[in-house]
């Protein structure tokens, strides 16, 4: 049953990987418990269709309490940002070559180290002028879009170095985002944090739980049923 899960979920990784939002930002309360029932008011047909397809992988993930969170460590997950890929540039520096545009590089022989670049945050549908340096490089962050202490705590435990590696780099699940809201989010899952722009919840927890489905981690009930009603409301 995992392996299908893992096969299920790579299966539209690249359609889900294209998907993005740039809508205005509703609210600036991010320490508030979102509305789980609020969703955009129109979604493509390709976008409904993936949801759908999120729905069913949501369907076989188990469902249990969470575990403690005794023994975690960012360590064993992945000791800083490293190049499972091969291509010579660690995770990080892949993600923002990803997700920013206007991106310059350190090297034009060598596109990897990203100096400077614009970035349309669709975790609160913001733009930031991204710069690299001492003082400037935390306002666009990494996310885990599954935390890292969530899926410890949520099956990990039992995973292997090799799986807890891929994970911590696995660009499925890794967003830039606005600093201020990634530090706001914390290892929260979705019954307790939502991006505040509302127009990019629907990919977000399609997201999560393709990557939930990949590797096996569970949820809580409050985090399903979550996730299940707003999946529900996306595909409409």
């Amino acid at each position: 049953m995992r392996l299908l899960r893992r096969t299920l979920a790579l299966a539209f990784v690249v359609l889900s990987l294209t998907l993005s939002s740039c809508a205005s930002l509703d609210s600036l309360e991010l320490s508030r418990v979102p509305d789980a029932n609020a969703a955009p008011s129109t979604n493509t047909a390709a976008q409904r269709a993936d949801y759908s397809k999120a729905l069913d992988l949501l369907a076989d993930i188990d469902i249990k309490g969470r575990a403690p969170k005794t023994g975690y460590e960012r360590e064993k997950f992945s000791k800083g940002w490293k190049d499972p890929d091969h291509n010579g540039c660690d995770a990080r520096n892949d993600i923002l070559g990803r997700d920013l545009v206007d991106v310059k590089y350190k090297s034009k022989a060598k596109q990897c180290v990203v100096l400077s670049g614009i970035f349309h945050d669709p975790y609160t549908g913001t733009t930031i002028n991204f710069v690299r340096g001492q003082n400037t490089s935390t306002a666009v962050q990494i996310d885990h879009v599954v935390a890292l202490s969530d899926a410890w705590q949520k099956g990990a435990q039992k995973w292997s170095k090799e799986e807890r590696f891929e994970f911590a780099n696995d660009p499925l699940n890794l967003m830039a985002s606005d600093g201020p809201t990634n530090s706001s989010k914390s290892d929260k899952d979705a019954a307790s944090w939502l991006p505040p722009n509302k127009s990019f919840r629907c990919e977000y927890v399609s997201r999560q739980t393709q990557v939930k489905a990949k590797y096996g981690a569970w949820m809580t009930k409050a985090e399903h049923d979550t996730i299940e009603r707003l999946l529900t409301s996306c595909t409409k």
